[in-house]
């Protein structure tokens, strides 16, 4: 009989914000896939979740690289679902680890679509995670969306003119991956309006966690795992 892939979502970064079902898979699966860049071994997921380890289970590393080279990014997936498909059909249970939610910007979807294709006889099942953006608004105490409101989350990668113009319908959005982008991102911010009311987090519930209220000041190059909050103007 095959084995299970289980896709956890970690949450932020602290290791009290996993799951229940989380921290129950966790103790039960013979393997931990880790996603890491080719450049390194470390792992945020991964040492976020490393408390609710046992100490014997086996730790798998997986490359997925920081690249938007669709041939690069193909093979990645390809030998990454590969290798997820052999553990599986060796019977064993395996847990994906990603920081946040599994669904949302995560590598995970990327080697669940893959794994269908190669090995479609084998089972997935998905345990949601709390994101950094859920986290960033418990911490500031900021209302992500309420009555008749939307709430439109967006990526930090596009250019200033879809930024802007996403902007522009949302009641309240959030701007995930704000770092890499961030001038432009600022730009887009100032045109639509929302660069003073804004807060910005990043690094959120770890050791390093940076909040700010409005964008001026930040600098052009912020940390990896930055996002922005742009709550609905009351009143």
């Amino acid at each position: 009989m095959n084995g299970t892939l289980y896709g956890i979502g970690v949450g932020p970064g602290a290791e009290d914000l996993l799951t229940l079902r989380a921290v129950r898979l966790l103790a039960r699966v013979d393997v931990i896939l880790a996603a890491a860049s080719p450049s390194n071994d470390y792992s945020a997921a991964l040492e976020t979740a490393r408390a609710h380890l046992r100490p014997d289970v086996e730790i798998v590393r997986l490359e997925f690289p920081m690249t938007r080279d669709k041939a690069r990014l193909h093979a990645a997936w390809t030998t990454a679902a590969a290798t997820t498909a052999s553990l599986l059909r060796q019977g064993r249970n395996c847990a994906f680890l990603t920081i946040g939610d599994p669904l949302v910007y995560s590598t995970f979807a990327y080697l669940m679509r893959t794994l269908k294709e190669v090995a479609p006889e084998c089972a997935v099942e998905i345990v949601p995670g709390i994101t950094s953006f859920q986290a960033a608004a418990a911490a500031t105490g900021t209302v992500l969306c309420e009555a008749g409101e939307n709430l439109l989350v967006l990526p930090g990668i596009n250019d200033a003119g879809t930024l802007e113009r996403g902007l522009g319908m949302a009641d309240n959005a959030v701007i995930l991956k704000a770092y890499r982008n961030f001038p432009v991102i600022r730009q887009a911010m100032r045109a639509a309006g929302r660069a003073e009311a804004c807060i910005f987090a990043s690094r959120v519930e770890r050791a390093e966690t940076h909040i700010a209220h409005g964008l001026d000041g930040l600098p052009d190059k912020p940390p990896y795992m930055s996002l922005i909050l742009s709550p609905a103007r009351k009143g």
